[in-house]
């Protein structure tokens, strides 16, 4: 048996964690530089809105519903994501992160010891009690069927005709269960498949389970068509996955919150970026030797393309030191410039990434053994950001005037405080 925990409407219940203001109200979340609707609550999704839809389109008739729209807090989705899914790796065999709101239970063998269903609704009200964050549970034998069980149980949740838990473990509720759901809803049938199935006269998750594997593979891509219907019919066709953590390659990148003309300006946001990279690699255990940096001007204005320039930089030596990536990321910056243009955006992709310290071959002439000092140094700055909060030590090139946002930095004029990951801005209890 396989379990599907998904986080309902799980931007917009972060937010409501810690503020209680919320809850009943519209809620949205907006894309960077407060761009686009990217996340809903369920009254928001009641009124009619849209995903990524421009909020300025909407802005008014929405905040006359009482509506309120918040900018993207990725911090504190991210760490609430890390405690919704460390809870979940305590309580089952094996956990399959499927995104940041998702994720795959291993519960085979389990219904010999345990009331899966039971379980299940223990396991819901433990997340919502230790985290806040409402989620559903799916139930199924395979894990096509627990989407389609999980996607269920929050319907009728919502509806007030359910627990949030839906299991399916005999033949005729996954019957009933398909019937109720469109076939452009089942996992894995994209928008293209759905047109054809709806050309042929294939309308529900019950009907796709009931044609021929031949047809499948002809009109579904082949084999992975022909998988889809046995995992609909109950027959397991693939298993949780733990991810390896170890990443092949890793990206920092962000649109700016307005046109960048000044090298130097430009130079800050690289920086940034190259701090964070060489932040997440140490937190890996990981070194880079491929760095690649990205600049872009705007594809929707007035100068003719390209608008993406990148240039490719082998490292001496693969490393993680903040200092080193981000005096190689200056250099490919200096490379790409070009005085006149209108930047929007920038960023750094490293590609080689291979375990700090673990048989490093360098150039001919290059030292290859990092300093202890400078191991060090790495240390202390990883630990008084992680004290006093992100991006308080930096490299000298990142640094701006007291008191002024830095030019590269991105519009979040409705970001709710970092409640769990900055000291200055956590809760504060009075007595």
């Amino acid at each position: 048996m396989f379990g599907l925990v998904d986080c309902n409407n799980f931007y917009a219940s972060c937010e409501r964690v810690f503020r209680p203001e919320l809850e009943g109200r519209p809620v949205v979340v907006l894309s960077n530089n407060d761009g686009c609707v990217v996340a809903r609550s369920q009254e928001a999704k009641a009124l009619g809105l849209k995903m990524g839809v421009p909020y300025f389109q909407v802005k008014q008739e929405y905040e006359q519903h009482g509506g309120v729209a918040c900018s993207s807090n990725y911090e504190l989705y991210g760490d609430m994501s890390r405690r919704v899914m460390w809870y979940l790796q305590q309580r089952a065999p094996a956990v399959e992160i499927y995104s940041i709101d998702e994720a795959f239970l291993d519960l085979h063998g389990m219904q010999r010891h345990f009331d899966l269903a039971g379980w299940a609704g223990d396991v819901r009200g433990a997340v919502r009690q230790r985290t806040g964050i409402p989620v559903c549970v799916g139930v199924a034998p395979t894990k096509t069927l627990a989407k389609v069980a999980n996607r269920l149980a929050k319907k009728d949740a919502i509806a007030g005709a359910g627990s949030g838990v839906l299991m399916l473990d005999d033949e005729g509720q996954r019957r009933e269960a398909l019937e109720r759901v469109a076939v452009e809803d089942v996992w894995g049938v994209g928008y293209r498949s759905a047109a054809k199935l709806h050309t042929a006269g294939i309308r529900t998750a019950a009907q796709l389970a009931g044609v021929g594997d031949a047809w499948a593979r002809e009109n579904l891509g082949g084999v992975v068509g022909a998988r889809m219907l046995h995992e609909l019919r109950g027959f397991p066709c693939s298993s949780v996955t733990v991810e390896d953590e170890t990443r092949k390659s890793m990206c920092c990148s962000r649109s700016f919150g307005q046109v960048l003309t000044r090298l130097e300006d430009v130079a800050g946001a690289v920086a940034t970026h190259a701090m964070r990279a060489g932040e997440k690699l140490r937190a890996q255990g990981m070194a880079a030797r491929l760095m690649t940096v990205f600049i872009e001007t705007s594809r929707y204005g007035n100068t003719p393309p390209p608008y993406s320039f990148s240039a490719q930089l082998t490292l001496p030596t693969a490393t993680d030191d903040t200092l080193v990536l981000a005096g190689w990321a200056r250099r490919g910056l200096e490379r790409l410039w070009r005085p006149g243009m209108r930047y929007v955006k920038a960023g750094i992709v490293l590609d080689g990434l291979e375990r700090a310290g673990a048989n490093q071959q360098g150039a001919l002439f290059a030292n290859v053994a990092k300093s202890p000092e400078r191991t060090k140094l790495m240390g202390a700055l990883d630990a008084l950001n992680g004290r006093y909060g992100g991006g308080a030590v930096r490299v000298a090139a990142a640094v701006t005037t007291a008191g002024k946002q830095e030019p590269w930095g991105m519009k979040r004029g409705a970001k709710s405080p970092a409640f769990t990951t900055k000291w200055g801005e956590l809760w504060q209890v009075r007595c």
